[in-house]
């Protein structure tokens, strides 16, 4: 329903019909999600689903995912955020689809799943700053190492053009500092930039793109807003001295926002995104994920590629991951309202 803002509700639970899928029922799942195959002792995450306040939201049909998807690509481009978007919607459709009929294949940037009864793909492109960086190497970039070109595309518009479904995420990689490094019109003048400045320029050489290049008869264009951390749990318990680590509930009472999520960089988005000539849906999962401290895998992931030792485990304050969201989890949900806004 149009007058239905569907990123307003709250947290129901429901251990009948979530999660949507089993962990160990999708072989595509990366390590640093699978929290319970990693040794989490709960799986309450798992057993929430959202209920918007005006309306109900439609169930998740794979098959009629798919038959959105028939001689279609869906794309999803960012950081490792976007890459859980992209885990969980291959997991969401893989499910009712034969053995044999799909595969997964790592082309750096992209992974590209490919559906073969239905000539459809879903794929990953990683841009971590959605502009060029010197960080857009699949594999081989550094968190602390950071290098923007604010006005460029150029590499990645070749991959993006004809995309019919492409869902766009950047946030966690421009917030690790007030102040980035970044060039803007003369490639070797490297100035350190204000973030929300910076920000701000990258979105308009991507809107720039958008414009010139989508077709809105064929293509629809998706913007997922920042994807919320939960680094210090004296936010939502006062006096603690902790992080998301051993949360096993949703935050309770409305409304709540924690620092971890820029307002500023929030209205620069819309802001870019109103101004634009094609429409641009944002998929506004910010608030609706605010209250999902148990959701991150926590010391149930993964560090530079490999799992936590005992060792680190029992070191949560040092080394509990509160970015990145366990699977099964909430960014199916995220991929539910995707595919609501489909229909």
């Amino acid at each position: 329903e149009e007058s239905c803002n569907v990123f307003d509700g709250n947290w129901v639970w429901d251990n009948v019909t979530y999660p949507l899928y089993k962990e160990d029922s999708c072989p595509y799942l990366v390590k640093q999600v699978t929290c319970q195959r990693n040794g989490r002792p709960d799986s309450f995450y798992q057993n929430w689903r959202w209920q918007p306040n005006g309306c109900n939201l439609p169930r998740f049909n794979a098959l009629k995912m798919l038959e959105m998807l028939r001689d279609k690509r869906l794309m999803f481009v960012g950081d490792s955020i976007q890459r859980g978007m992209f885990d969980s919607m291959v997991c969401l459709i893989q499910s009712v689809i034969p053995d044999g009929d799909h595969s997964l294949k790592r082309i750096p940037p992209r992974k590209i799943f490919r559906i073969e009864e239905f000539n459809a793909s879903i794929e990953y492109y990683w841009a971590p700053f959605i502009v060029e960086s010197i960080s857009d190497h699949a594999t081989k970039h550094s968190v602390m190492k950071r290098l923007v070109k604010l006005d460029s595309v150029e590499k990645h518009r070749n991959l993006w053009e004809g995309v019919d479904f492409l869902v766009f995420e950047s946030y966690v990689w421009w917030m690790h500092k007030p102040l980035i490094n970044a060039t803007y019109g003369t490639p070797d003048n490297v100035q350190e930039y204000n973030v929300t400045t910076a920000y701000r320029l990258a979105l308009e050489t991507w809107a720039n793109w958008i414009d010139s290049s989508i077709n809105p008869q064929k293509q629809k264009v998706f913007f997922v807003t920042m994807s919320p951390t939960h680094l210090w749990n004296w936010e939502w318990k006062g006096g603690s001295d902790g992080n998301c680590f051993n949360e096993t509930y949703p935050i309770q009472g409305r409304p709540y926002w924690g620092t971890g999520s820029n307002l500023h960089i929030m209205s620069i988005l819309k802001d870019v995104i109103q101004k634009l000539q094609v429409n641009v849906r944002l998929l506004n999962i910010t608030q609706l994920s605010e209250y999902r401290k148990d959701g991150h895998t926590s010391v149930f992931g993964e560090r530079r590629g490999k799992l936590l030792t005992k060792e680190q485990r029992s070191d949560p304050k040092n080394y509990a991951d509160c970015i990145h969201w366990c699977l099964p989890g909430v960014p199916d949900t995220w991929n539910e309202l995707l595919y609501a806004i489909l229909l």
